[in-house]
């Protein structure tokens, strides 16, 4: 036991090195920071494009990218001891760092294209987390679902990115938000507004996108303390608070994000209330923190801002508590189920200890900073200008409902009874237990002592992205006011809601079992009707016949060159090309005939001379034009390919005789025909009137002599200039010989 805990406390400790090192430089920037100082770093990104990757740390972003870096510190070393016998705990590590390194980069970037990429890099990495497991077929079908999830939603955050550069005419964030009047009056905003909403919704699991949080626990605790506590949740709530300046304050802003998070909040805590397992019980309520952090980014007033930033830290402390605490109850009892644990306090007091604070916290208790996080909410939702009794009413029975979460998850498995499990309860070793007792402890500490973090922390966040706010600071005791006494009727009704848990849990039940549909149902549809259109796409597009696939190719060209040209994209102007001469056109007759000769043909050879008839009038045609090397290529290729299809042709069995063609499906085929030779010669005839680029022709005129010591350019260009392309193609004819060779013999052999 000595031997497993020192081994991985060194794992731990040592995987902690980046965390650490980045938590240390950004406490190095705290005070800077706080007195209002930015700072910046640029470096050339496309330069072509005029994109940099821009670095701007404010106090928004060093919130975000202190806690990102405090839970990642802990969570590391928790995971060294709670995967130690792991035969990938190389890749995991090296999969939680990328990710902790992605999410830094998200809340550190100044450019939106730099924000999607390190978005889309936690998307991915979060994808590899979540299905760590990936023997488990659940493990892989819930880390597919919250890349399709996610992933949809980063495609829309793109679009809106794109718009919203191109009305700014600048993808630099610190840039766009001084045109924040201009963006808000372009008519483009609403669709902008959209598509930056989707993505957030989809990463933050706000309604009716929220089903992929409960799923994605089937990952290592580690990881969910880590992406769905402190950190991936919360990037949608980071981009909620940058975008406030730039498309905030609006009445589709406040409607949208209000509503929108309230509904979360609510649905969220009454499925934490109903859950049995308890990683699922704190994924509930984890979208129901997210719902009222995005109910509260709605609002414009300071109070309401200071309570988003008030209450995401608290959030980060307890939660990443609590998901640590489940981690070790289940590593040291073998089950998450509530009612399958009780009287844990006797084996895991230290365990218990963590957990209480933290779920003091989540309650709101006094003394604690979730007390603080409580009265700062209800402060702010009473000065909603969107909504304020809707606000303040989502809050109440929320927090009421995560009171009685706080008392189950307490109650039910550290008191009473003691149950038997399938492992034998014991005390977690230290690097287990460090990160629950640490970060319960700076709970009870901020919330004794909150005027230190308002200063240092929430004040500097909220002014980042609310310039204008108004002096808040935090307190213990505000005095009897509505928010206290609000935060009273949470502890009470939170108190009465537990001791009814059962008949409020089967009432839940009752209730759901009513909705017929229910979101994820929606998706698994969506999945399953895009398989059934590919399905018959695929038996429309992919049935085997060669006929089909060409009529499919040339219709696609057809339309997607003559397009153009109808629309008049490429006007051609055909009266500027010279006619041919007599002996031009009696040589386009006899093409046309051996074309048709061949086309009509039933007898094998007459087809084949037929086709070297075509190739023969071609090359004359080139050497007509005053392009005798081209011709004499021509006549070349043209000939092997006679003797070649000869070969082949005259040595296959006699077909099957199928049934004739209808005629519409001969109109067609001669439609398809004539439409893209007729395709093919006009736009030949339109690009001789386009002024080309004469640059390479100019280059090859001085250099052919010279450098290649030889009269004919294209001689020189293909065999010097293009020397290993020609050796290529000539590499490719030989093959496709040697291979109607191979044919040739297989079917003498036979």
């Amino acid at each position: 036991m000595v031997a497993h805990n020192a081994k991985a406390s060194i794992i731990g400790w040592t995987s902690s090195i980046i965390p650490r090192g980045l938590f240390v430089v950004l406490l190095y920037l705290l005070p800077q920071v706080t007195a209002g100082h930015v700072f910046r770093l640029q470096l050339n990104w496309i330069p072509s494009m005029g994109i940099a990757l821009s670095i701007a740390i404010d106090g928004l972003s060093l919130l975000f990218a202190l806690i990102i870096c405090c839970v990642g510190f802990f969570v590391v070393i928790y995971a060294g001891a709670y995967l130690p016998e792991k035969a990938a705990t190389g890749k995991f590590y090296i999969y939680l760092h990328g990710f902790l390194l992605a999410m830094l980069g998200l809340v550190a970037a100044d450019n939106i294209l730099a924000l999607f990429v390190f978005w889309e890099l936690t998307t991915i990495i979060s994808y590899l987390l979540i299905g760590f497991e990936c023997e488990l077929e659940k493990a892989r079908q819930n880390a597919r679902q919250a890349l399709l999830v996610t992933g949809a939603g980063g495609l829309a955050l793109l679009l809106g990115f794109l718009l919203l550069g191109n009305i700014a005419n600048t993808y630099d964030l610190s840039r766009i938000a001084l045109q924040s009047g201009a963006i808000k009056a372009n008519p483009l905003y609403v669709v902008v507004l959209t598509m930056v909403l989707i993505g957030a919704f989809t990463k933050s699991a706000q309604i009716p996108f929220h089903f992929w949080l409960p799923n994605a626990m089937t990952a290592p605790t580690p990881i969910s303390a880590f992406l769905h506590s402190a950190t991936m949740v919360k990037a949608g709530i980071y981009l909620l608070a940058r975008f406030h300046p730039i498309l905030g304050g609006t009445t589709v802003w406040m409607a949208t994000l209000v509503i929108t998070g309230g509904i979360t909040a609510l649905i969220g805590s009454v499925l934490a209330i109903r859950a049995y397992d308890l990683k699922r019980i704190l994924a509930f309520t984890t979208i129901m923190a997210l719902g009222i952090l995005t109910m509260f980014l709605g609002g414009k007033t300071t109070p309401a801002l200071t309570a988003a930033m008030t209450f995401l830290m608290v959030h980060s402390l307890y939660k990443s508590c609590l998901f640590l605490v489940v981690g070790i109850i289940d590593h040291h009892t073998g089950t998450r189920k509530i009612d399958h644990i009780g009287g844990l306090l006797r084996s895991m007091p230290i365990t218990a200890l963590a957990a209480a604070t933290a779920a003091l916290s989540m309650a709101g208790f006094p003394l604690f900073f979730g007390f603080i996080g409580k009265e700062i909410m209800y402060k702010g939702a009473l000065t909603e200008e969107f909504f304020p009794g809707f606000a303040t009413t989502a809050a109440l029975l929320a927090n009421a409902l995560m009171t009685a979460v706080a008392c189950l998850i307490i109650i039910k498995p550290f008191l009473g009874a003691v149950r038997k499990t399938p492992l034998i309860p014991r005390e977690a070793p230290w690097t287990m237990w460090l990160g629950p007792v640490f970060m319960g402890g700076l709970g009870l500490i901020f919330g004794i002592v909150p005027d230190w973090i308002g200063y240092w922390l929430i004040e500097p966040a909220v002014r980042a992205f609310h310039p204008s706010m108004e002096d808040i600071q935090l307190k213990l005791f505000y005095g009897i006011n509505e928010p206290f006494l609000l935060s009273i009727a949470t502890l009470s009704l939170g108190t009465i809601l537990y001791l009814f848990k059962q008949p409020l849990r089967r009432t839940i039940d009752y209730v759901l079992r009513q909705i017929p549909i229910r979101f994820e149902h929606i998706y698994t549809g969506g999945l399953e009707g895009i398989a059934k259109i590919g399905k018959i796409q695929n038996g429309i597009l992919q049935n085997g016949s060669l006929h089909r696939y060409l009529s499919i190719i040339i219709g696609s060209v057809i339309l997607g060159v003559g397009l153009p040209f109808v629309f008049g994209y490429i006007p051609p102007d055909f009266g500027q090309n010279p006619y041919p001469s007599l002996s031009g056109w009696l040589l386009g007759g006899i093409i046309i005939v051996a074309v048709a000769v061949v086309v009509r043909t039933k007898t094998r050879l007459l087809a084949i001379c037929s086709l070297g008839v075509v190739g023969a009038g071609i090359a004359m045609l080139f050497a007509m034009y005053g392009a005798p090397d081209v011709a004499l290529t021509q006549l070349l290729v043209e000939t092997l390919t006679v003797i070649i299809v000869s070969l082949v042709l005259l040595r296959l069995p006699r077909l099957k005789a199928r049934p004739p063609r209808m005629p519409a499906g001969k109109i067609w085929n001669g439609i398809l025909g004539v439409a893209m030779g007729a395709l093919i010669t006009a736009l030949i005839l339109a690009v001789n009137q386009i002024d080309l680029e004469r640059s390479l022709t100019d280059f090859f005129e001085a250099n052919s002599y010279i450098a290649a010591h030889g009269r004919n350019i294209v001689n020189v260009i293909l065999v010097d200039f293009r020397s290993l392309d020609t050796l290529g193609e000539i590499t490719v004819v030989a093959l496709a010989g040697l291979a109607c060779y191979a044919l040739i013999q297989k079917r003498k052999v036979e």
